[in-house]
């Protein structure tokens, strides 16, 4: 094993007792991940002007398939579209539905994993899960700066050594966001309730960026990150669209 395999290696194994990817991520296929958390899948979704007026129907580059598993009571989607299958750089827009049509607000410089998407991850393949996920529930390890979620305080938000490119993680669970992939909604980010099984991994998150690829997560700068927790309203029932922009255009 190389001195960069053996990096990765340690930097997977610290992270199993935080979040991002603690245990991994994962989509085996769609069905049973929205057994175990997702959304069940439903009708319709789509959007891509700022506009209300112009505002579309359907969410741009985003095809049938994955259109089908927005619900169709969820008012807010999170879209993370990878640049492809095995790039760790994403873009993130959020889009509100209204009366007119999807509406979507600024895109976002992003990171995901290290290896890029899967729609079939286990523990520690170091690839960000493809699908849509439903958003219940945020914490951090500072204080809530305002979330409509239900929102978790804790000292265990920490994010221990470098990352993959050498830089800092700390301050990268500042802010989290859970994405209920093999999760328990309506619990802290932090439980450890594995539905599909350990194997399967869980403690995929929505957090601060910390300037390079994740275990599994997206990561976005603190100052989007802050804006998403005071947006993101159960009410609206908001949910996260993920993958890279080919497996999305299913």
């Amino acid at each position: 094993m190389n001195l960069r395999s053996t990096q990765v290696a340690l930097l997977a194994a610290s992270f199993v007792l935080t979040g991002c990817g603690s245990g991994a991520v994962a989509t085996a296929d769609r069905s049973a991940d929205n057994a175990a958390g997702a959304p069940a899948p439903s009708a319709s979704a789509a959007s891509s002007q700022p506009s209300a007026q112009s505002a579309p129907d359907q969410i741009p580059d985003l095809g049938p398939e994955t259109l089908a598993e927005i619900p169709a009571n969820s008012r807010q989607a999170v879209v993370v579209t990878g640049k492809a299958r095995g790039s760790s750089t994403s873009e993130v827009v959020l889009y509100r539905r209204t009366a007119d049509g999807w509406q979507a607000g600024a895109a976002w410089p992003a990171h995901n994993a290290y290896k890029g998407w899967s729609d079939h991850h286990m523990v520690g393949d170091l690839q960000s899960p493809i699908g849509v996920f439903t958003l219940t529930d945020a914490g951090g390890l500072l204080k809530d700066p305002g979330s409509k979620l239900p929102y978790h305080q804790s000292g265990s938000f920490v994010a221990p050594g470098k990352g993959f490119e050498g830089e800092a993680l700390a301050g990268s669970f500042d802010y989290v966001v859970a994405i209920n992939y093999n999760r328990k909604p309506g619990t802290s980010p932090l439980d450890w309730t594995r539905p599909l099984g350990a194997e399967r991994g869980g403690g995929i998150w929505l957090h601060v960026d910390h300037g390079g690829p994740t275990h599994g997560c997206v990561s976005v700068s603190e100052a989007h990150m802050k804006q998403l927790l005071r947006t993101l309203d159960p009410a609206l029932h908001p949910v996260v669209v993920m993958g890279d922009a080919a497996s999305l255009a299913n």
